[in-house]
């Protein structure tokens, strides 16, 4: 049977917009909506705001990459995270990120849309992520936030509610508003 070769890391670095290396394929992402965006952004700016303040890290925005070596994946790029590693020149970070956003955007929902977000999230974990916030702007259950530690039991927060994203980023901590404003 005839195999085809795998996507190179070069190819990645090739690609015009966002994707990630995941299988061997460089898999290519849509834009995203205005309001998840915009949530996105929001994250990425209060994180660079801790940053400043409080040194410990880097906060990085949307399509970012970072390589890592699982089985089936190779890179990620969150539309925000925190990375603590070493970096140097202009190429992808090294490693995965202490703490990964995703902010699902109109064709994130769904029982397809679920387990690929959820298949993404164990992916970040594996690598050793330690924090990951699955952000859905449109349901009751605004921040999900999944840890290393207990995978299977995220913590919940809501409309009028503050988030935080322990023990990836100590110390941080964002109003569930400000992503709806």
């Amino acid at each position: 049977m005839p195999t085809r070769p795998s996507a190179t890391i070069e190819a990645l670095s090739r690609v015009s917009g966002k994707a990630e290396l995941v299988d061997g394929e460089v898999v290519r992402m849509g834009p995203t909506g205005f309001r998840p965006g915009q949530a996105a952004t929001a994250i990425a700016a209060s994180l660079r705001a801790h940053e400043r303040q409080h040194g410990g890290g880097f906060a990085v925005g949307d399509n970012v990459g970072f390589l890592v070596r699982l089985p089936r994946r190779q890179s990620f790029s969150p539309d925000a995270a925190w990375y603590t590693g070493t970096f140097e020149g202009l190429g992808f970070a090294e490693g995965p990120p202490a703490f990964a956003a995703e902010v699902r955007s109109e064709g994130d929902y769904g029982s397809q849309a679920d387990a690929a977000i959820a298949a993404k999230r164990d992916d970040y974990l594996a690598a050793g992520t330690l924090v990951v916030w699955d952000v859905d702007l449109i349901g009751e259950d605004v921040i999900r936030v999944y840890r290393a530690d207990t995978p299977s039991t995220p913590i919940v927060y809501r409309r009028g509610q503050v988030a935080e994203a322990e023990p990836a980023v100590p110390g941080w901590t964002m109003s569930v508003d400000e992503l709806l404003e």
